[in-house]
């Protein structure tokens, strides 16, 4: 476990790979805007696993941008979503030390979290306070590079049971959305 100098322990990994991440992410024009593909694979993630938030997340040093957002119907839509998100604490900037996403890209593992409160170093993230998020299941994108460019995700305010056919389902889901993201670099999308 890593510690600051006040001896706290460190919510957010230490990410050494930011600056290499951050170029590719520009290489490949990804990270900056909203794109309906990838809202629509977050849609289709929310449909696969009934999960009420899904996200495409691409994180550089300071923030995660979702650049595909699914949020529950009634909900403000991810162009409509802003900092106060209507009461739903979601909108298609983060920071960096918010969320689970930025352990997935550090470890370059899968995270399942059945309910965030059950785990002390997770329980304490800020959106479990100000969003309510109670459950959480993620997968590195991994490009051919081998960078993590970032995470698909889906969050719950309920815990869930994703056992592994939710951990099965979103690595599955997450070599997909890879698979697109290769051929759209060879322009093939």
């Amino acid at each position: 476990m890593m510690y600051d100098p006040t001896g706290h322990l460190l919510l957010t990994p230490v990410d050494n790979d930011a600056p290499a991440r951050v170029q590719r992410l520009r290489r490949l024009g990804l990270g900056e805007h909203a794109d309906p593909a990838f809202d629509a694979f977050a849609d289709r993630l929310a449909e696969v696993t009934g999960a009420p938030f899904s996200m495409v997340n691409f994180i550089d040093e300071n923030r995660q941008f979702f650049a595909g957002l699914h949020t529950p119907a009634g909900a403000p839509s991810g162009a409509e979503l802003g900092a106060a998100a209507a009461g739903t604490g979601v909108s298609r900037y983060m920071d960096r030390d918010h969320g689970y996403c930025p352990h997935v890209v550090v470890r370059r593992k899968a995270l399942v979290l059945e309910d965030v409160c059950d785990y002390p170093r997770f329980a304490g993230n800020p959106v479990v306070d100000e969003i309510g998020i109670r459950s959480y299941l993620g997968a590195p994108l991994i490009d051919r590079t081998g960078i993590a460019l970032g995470t698909i995700c889906v969050v719950d305010t309920e815990p869930r049971p994703w056992g592994r056919p939710g951990l099965e389902t979103i690595k599955s889901l997450a070599a997909e959305l890879v698979a697109q993201l290769n051929r759209r670099e060879d322009g093939g999308i």
